[in-house]
């Protein structure tokens, strides 16, 4: 029989939640690659449809690589990215279906999901990869990186400067490193239980 796991304790969900702040200032402080790999290491753990894993990440880290992202940015984004360690594109596959004899191999999932309208394939993929977004922010935090998500970029330009080849397609973004804490803004208001939950 399981034995039921214990919550984490107040530390643990301070650095994840509590505490947690989405960044636009950084210390000039480096993250190492072995960090990164680590951070995909505990991303890929996420649950998504069927096991079908369809983020894909490009850490952009380089020079040459930051200046070719330059361009696809909303001006209001442009200093924060560029001073960031790292800036992650959280991205999706949508030739998913492709990786699923090593993914699922105890049935045929590809045929079910070729079956499928193209829309909802592209649906499945962007769902799960949004998922799987929301738990590379939580396992950053846990390496004890900050994390600041955004949108506000041009999507059509960023894919066309990074996925030449049409499989992959860009979500969202989000920077990487050891945020300031100093130029943190207040931290706005979160809505009460009653205002946004329902049981029933």
């Amino acid at each position: 029989m399981a034995t039921q796991q214990a919550g984490l304790d107040a530390n643990a969900l301070n650095q994840l939640f509590l505490d947690a702040r989405t960044h636009n200032a950084w210390l000039d402080k480096p993250v190492a690659d072995d960090v990164l790999q680590q951070l995909y290491a505990l991303t890929r753990m996420a649950p998504t449809a069927a096991n079908s894993q369809p983020v894909r990440i490009v850490f952009v880290k380089s020079r040459e690589a930051k200046e070719r992202l330059k361009p696809t940015l909303s001006p209001g984004n442009v200093d924060k990215t560029m001073n960031a360690p790292v800036t992650a594109i959280i991205a999706y596959d949508t030739a998913f279906y492709e990786k699923f004899p090593q993914l699922f191999p105890a049935r045929d999932m590809k045929a079910g999901f070729l079956a499928m309208p193209a829309e909802a394939r592209e649906k499945t993929a962007y769902m799960n990869s949004s998922l799987q977004g929301g738990y590379f922010i939580l396992a950053a935090r846990a390496l004890g990186l900050d994390c600041g998500p955004m949108a506000g970029f041009d999507n059509a330009k960023l894919d066309a400067a990074f996925f030449p080849e049409g499989k992959w397609k860009s979500n969202f973004l989000i920077n990487l490193g050891y945020g300031d804490a100093e130029k943190l803004f207040p931290r706005n208001p979160r809505l009460d239980f009653s205002e946004a939950c329902r049981i029933e």
